[in-house]
């Protein structure tokens, strides 16, 4: 019995943050204060985030007290009492210094270092989760590393023959999926309510290109990744219900959802969600919305007309009603890497059992997401037994995955050269709604995915277009500010990209990422002509 009882004394400690005075006001608990809501609802920042990326210089239940104290005094301005007891001690060495003397392509070679991050020291009252090992942050305003950024990433990092810090970062999710069994948005506890697109299995593809043996380490993790992204499939009892990230089909069959576990506004963007639910009668009806907004977050197009069930209103922003095609061909391919890993492994009824669910997939992606009218991949409404509303790029993931029959991959390509390619490149989605993951902007991640996709079915020409445009107009901009950026706007190319809700950033991790992929490319695909 003594050995119970001091198991259950460690667990207590470890709980408690091995603190003899437990704090109540702790963590994520400080976004539902009141000092939390009132700094965020007075805007003191322009950038939502800046606040919540701030360190304490005490506990948080003592700043509570502190402020319930000073609030009442009648000289009491908010604002300065933020500057007295906040601070934000990464905040140097942010800014890019551009170098004229290099073309674009040295410039890239040059920001590695100047994004690299890590190995990170644990900071008492920050909101930063810590990692072991060096990563590559996106750049501007994003100084932790995200999810699916770091995939693009890691493909640039691979060009330009920095294996190591792309292993690192790869280190650094299985890390996380091994500490918290998922990979959250990004490294800040203020995303840990959420994941975004599950690329893991993609860089672990990546890194392990050149040396098979490193494989086995990896899909267990892979495997683990797999289980967050599944939990709840049992619990459904109804066809077209959904559970966490899953949603039940009519024959049974399960497909994956964006989804985040929240009620409340993001915490980094609190003043955004609470005026756009600022209209909504009840509580309940600001919950579901909050829930759907978060849920856009999580599909990393926060945000986009693709998720609204009327054309142009926010408000009607409805992510986890959909199953989204990009999340289920990435599902796809973790079953697929995890069967590699159990052939690897000799266990022929673990292998058969994921090849089944991954060919099941398939089969669904190719008739479920399949708009034979359009020529096109949609993403799926269950709730309304129909498809999405609009055509998006992300349309182009089933021929990045090679899930498209040979008809679905030409229709596909039909499209995207004809509605979707501009002078920059694509165009993410056919509406400008104001929104950044909208018309007039594109995106390299998605540049990527459709080049990627085309050279898979033998459609070089198309692919070569966009990416000559793309380098084109990487170049253009590159020249004009000395800057690589988050997004660009690509139908006027004269233009700067926009919307959102914040500034255009640069840096720009998956900018670099794919523009080096695309210059190595494009040099291949010129050779062999």
């Amino acid at each position: 019995m003594n050995r119970y009882i001091t198991l259950i004394l460690i667990s207590f400690l470890l709980l408690a943050g091995c603190r003899e005075q437990p704090k109540t006001i702790t963590g994520t608990d400080f976004y539902q204060t009141e000092l939390f809501r009132d700094v965020q609802l007075a805007a003191i920042y322009k950038d939502s985030k800046t606040f919540v990326d701030m360190v304490p210089d005490r506990s948080h239940e003592e700043l509570i007290l502190l402020y319930n104290e000073e609030k009442e005094k009648p000289d009491f301005d908010l604002k300065a009492f933020v500057d007295a007891h906040f601070s934000d001690p990464f905040v140097s060495g942010q800014n890019i210094v551009t170098d004229t003397t290099k073309n674009m392509y040295e410039h890239i070679s040059s920001m590695w270092g100047k994004l690299t991050r890590g190995p990170d020291t644990p900071m008492e009252f920050s909101s930063r989760i810590a990692l072991p090992y060096k990563y590559v942050v996106p750049g501007g305003r994003f100084r932790e590393i995200y999810y699916w950024d770091s995939y693009f990433t890691i493909e640039g990092l691979m060009v330009d023959d920095q294996e190591a810090l792309a292993k690192s970062m790869v280190d650094n999710f299985s890390f996380l999926i091994d500490s918290l069994g998922f990979i959250p948005n990004g490294t800040r506890n203020y995303y840990l309510t959420r994941s975004q697109p599950p690329f893991y299995a993609l860089m672990v593809d990546a890194v392990t290109r050149n040396t098979k043996g490193l494989f086995p380490d990896y899909y267990p993790v892979i495997l683990k990744e797999y289980n967050f992204w599944m939990a709840g499939m049992y619990e459904i009892k109804n066809p077209f219900s959904a559970k966490k990230y899953v949603v039940q089909l009519e024959e049974g069959e399960f497909l994956n959802r964006y989804w985040d576990s929240g009620t409340t506004p993001r915490p980094e963007a609190y003043k955004e969600d609470s005026h756009l639910a600022s209209d909504l009668p009840s509580k309940s009806e600001k919950e579901k919305l909050y829930t759907q907004l978060r849920s856009g977050a999580a599909s990393g197009w926060d945000f986009s007309s693709r998720w609204y069930t009327k054309e142009g209103e926010f408000g009607t922003t409805k992510t986890a009603d959909l199953l989204a095609v990009d999340l289920n061909c990435l599902l796809y391919f973790m079953e697929i890497s995890i069967a590699k890993g159990y052939a690897l492994d000799d266990d022929g009824e673990n292998e058969a059992l994921f090849l089944s669910k991954a060919n099941e997939r398939k089969a669904a992606i190719q008739e479920l997401f399949w708009n034979e009218e359009e020529s096109y991949f949609y993403d799926y409404n269950f709730s309304q037994k129909d498809f999405g509303r609009t055509a998006t790029l992300a349309g182009a993931f089933p021929l990045f995955f090679e899930l498209a029959t040979a008809e679905q991959a030409r229709g596909v390509r039909d499209k995207l050269m004809s509605d979707f390619l501009k002078d920059g490149g694509l165009v993410t989605t056919l509406e400008n709604s104001g929104q950044q993951w909208d018309a007039p902007n594109g995106w390299a991640p998605l540049q990527y995915i459709a080049v990627e996709g085309l050279l898979n079915y033998g459609y070089i020409d198309e692919a070569k277009t966009i990416i000559k445009r793309w380098l084109a107009l990487n170049e253009r901009v590159y020249e004009d500010t000395g800057k690589m950026m988050e997004k660009y706007n690509v139908e006027d190319i004269s233009l700067p990209s926009g919307g959102g809700e914040y500034e255009t950033q640069d840096g720009f991790g998956w900018t670099n990422g794919v523009a080096l992929s695309f210059k190595a490319l494009l040099d291949e695909m010129d050779q062999g002509e």
